[in-house]
């Protein structure tokens, strides 16, 4: 069989000294992701809790069986636990505790102790009592929730203790993906850096852009360096991540406003109180309707946490605005002369070196947005 078969004639789960659910002649079953039929059963059994089931975007998917029906399922995706969903008539009778319990041991076998979790906000007490923790929530989208190693409150302890030294006075940040790093986003960065005593620059750490996360943060550190009031932060887990903003890096929009919407949530309530901002700055986004959105997020709740919004034109460069996205399409193209006019030096010496050959030959074999 492509799966394994853990059967049992009944089974045993205590929650918290509470108490103790028993289930009888039941079947664990974790799914072959490659399977058309084992995944089309997940999706069906999903589809009745409005839950999209897409296998490619998973590393793990278990499901309780009973009388070959599925009664309950979840799945992992890197730290994040999702798609847990229970039968209706089951529900309240421990099944979701047993499905968090099963995750738990096959994250931990990977060497993986810390756990985001994506539900409702009805739902989200019932993962209280499992010991997860609220980051933050977006009414009536989404709560995210974590467990075990680690914290947003020791990431954000990090992170005060990294700009304790800035100069005094207001700080901007901003947050960037770089994917490369050009001269439209010096400009910006410039910008806050000049309009501010200290600009604080968080690069996504997420490793899903065609650039590495070693090689963005390094570009932009060599292209910001006559700055002294800029201090360069990576994003970490809890920035425009899988586990905060996965709509970022994937197709389909039907959830990206709750995404956008969580991430910048994340970012008023915990991320600009520990680094001390009061501003956020970004670019006009002409292109990306997925960074409209998120643009559009942090206009709609910074505000509500004092901190400003300040969106940058972008600087243009033969009548058109200077992105990202544009360079990828020219070295696709190879016009290197062109190129030249929308980054940085130091980002055109890395483009042309043999270091990026590997880089560049991804590029041309690929369309991925971000």
């Amino acid at each position: 069989m492509a799966f394994n078969n853990l059967k049992y004639s009944t089974f045993d789960f205590k929650i918290d000294g509470g108490k103790t659910s028993v289930w009888a002649d039941f079947e664990e079953r974790v799914i072959d992701l490659n399977s058309s039929r084992e995944t089309e059963a997940v999706r069906r059994f999903l589809s009745r809790f409005d839950l999209t089931f897409e296998a490619v975007d998973l590393d793990y998917t278990v499901a309780f069986y009973r009388e070959d029906e599925i009664i309950a399922t979840g799945s992992i995706a890197g730290e994040v636990f999702r798609n847990i969903a229970v039968a209706a008539h089951l529900q309240g009778e421990g099944l979701t505790a047993a499905v968090i319990s099963h995750l738990m041991r096959e994250a931990a076998g990977k060497g993986v102790y810390h756990y985001f979790v994506y539900t409702k906000p009805d739902t989200a007490v019932l993962f209280g009592s499992l010991g997860f923790n609220e980051i933050a929530r977006v009414e009536p989208h989404v709560v995210l929730l974590e467990a075990g190693l680690g914290s947003i409150r020791d990431y954000c302890a990090e992170l005060s203790t990294q700009a304790e030294n800035l100069p005094a006075g207001p700080r901007a940040a901003l947050v960037v993906n770089c994917n490369p790093f050009t001269l439209g986003h010096k400009a910006v960065i410039a910008k806050a850096a000049q309009e501010n005593a200290a600009a604080i620059v968080m690069v996504v750490s997420t490793e899903r852009s065609i650039f590495p996360f070693a090689t963005r943060l390094r570009l932009v550190r060599e292209g910001l360096a006559e700055y002294d009031n800029i201090l360069l932060l990576p994003g970490g887990k809890y920035v425009i991540s899988a586990a905060t903003f996965p709509g970022y890096f994937t197709k389909g929009t039907a959830t990206i406003d709750a995404q956008t919407r969580l991430d910048a949530t994340v970012f008023a309530r915990h991320i600009a109180p520990a680094l001390k901002v009061t501003k956020r700055y970004v670019g006009e986004e002409p292109y990306c309707p997925v960074t409209r959105a998120y643009n559009q997020a942090l206009n709609d709740i910074l505000p509500q946490y004092g901190i400003a919004v300040k969106v940058m034109p972008r600087i243009t460069f033969n009548g058109e605005a200077i992105s990202a996205s544009q360079v990828r399409e020219l070295i696709r193209s190879e016009d290197w002369d062109r190129i030249k006019h929308l980054v940085p030096d130091t980002t055109y010496r890395y483009l042309v070196s043999e270091e990026a050959k590997p880089v560049i030959d991804k590029i041309k074999g690929s369309n991925a947005r971000h």
